[in-house]
């Protein structure tokens, strides 16, 4: 019997930060630091192949962002701002208590601005970033200004929609259901073969806790604060990107413009890859993320 990735790994552990805790995953013991930052509606497992993979040779970690998977989620505004900056400020925090050494960062999706934040506010706990198909925040305020007008008329009544809070509930209610979130994965990923029931487990399992609509309807409604674009010159750490081409939401033709910018040392196209490399090809993401931690290890030796 084959045993699935997530059988190899230890339980998952919980840390407190400000109160709330906050739930990660750790394998390996020695070696370079290394944390896995998930994208939006998403939780740590979505790392479940890289984990043991990096593992070997890292001290390897993936966090629950507060406000997803089996981290609290506090209610929006009233106990906490679901921005990148609380987000960044949790993840240097995490490498300062529990990692206990500056990390090298990987996030997936919008964990890609989260690891950005975390280097542009706290460089000092931040040895280099690994992008897969960082979100390029579409509906962003600035951005949407872009859009064909009925596209932004469109995107600005369903925000407003959703904040009726018996609306928005449904709303997630109807998103949050085995079915939908398998039609959702199944446009996202190149290779259908990859949305599991394990995967559809991974991600229904968080939506079921008190709280998540809150969270997931606050994120919904967060068109503000930085673009990739914003913070990418402020980086001062080596910074690679990974994106893989069949991802229907963030266009690798966009996602390229990135590669102009000083501080991004690779831009590396996944053939046939959808929004979720690191689940859908651990056997790409895998080998290329341990090149890039053994790179920077050198440099900081």
């Amino acid at each position: 019997m084959t045993l699935s990735p997530s059988a190899l790994l230890k339980p998952p552990q919980v840390w407190t930060w400000r109160g709330f805790p906050i739930t990660y995953q750790q394998s390996g013991e020695t070696g370079p630091a290394v944390v896995l930052v998930h994208g939006f509606g998403a939780s740590l497992g979505h790392w479940r192949k890289n984990l043991p993979v990096l593992g070997k040779s890292c001290r390897c970690y993936a966090i629950d962002l507060i406000g997803f998977g089996a981290s609290a989620k506090p209610t929006p505004k009233t106990e906490i701002d679901y921005t990148f900056e609380t987000w960044g400020q949790l993840v240097a925090d995490f490498c300062r208590e529990v990692v206990q050494s500056p990390a090298i960062l990987v996030g997936n999706s919008i964990g890609c601005v989260v690891v950005m934040q975390t280097a542009v506010d706290y460089p000092e706990w931040v040895l280099g970033i690994a992008a897969l198909n960082c979100s390029l925040r579409l509906l962003h305020d600035r951005k949407r200004v872009t859009l064909p007008w009925y596209r932004q008329v469109g995107a600005s009544v369903l925000q407003k929609v959703l904040n009726n809070a018996a609306i928005g509930r449904f709303f997630f209610q109807q998103i949050a259901n085995p079915k939908t979130v398998r039609k959702i994965l199944l446009q996202a990923y190149g290779d259908s073969s990859a949305v599991t029931d394990e995967l559809i487990e991974i991600l229904m399992k968080p939506a079921q806790d008190s709280g998540a609509a809150e969270v997931f309807l606050a994120f919904t409604a967060y068109s503000q604060g930085p673009l990739p674009e914003d913070l990418l010159p402020r980086l001062t750490c080596p910074t690679i990107f990974l994106w893989g081409t069949a991802d229907p939401w963030e266009a690798i033709a966009l996602g390229q413009e990135f590669a102009k910018f000083d501080t991004v040392e690779k831009f590396i196209p996944l053939e046939g890859v959808g929004h979720c490399p690191q689940d859908e090809a651990p056997e790409l993401v895998n080998p290329i993320l341990l090149e890039f931690i053994e790179e920077i290890s050198q440099r900081n030796r």
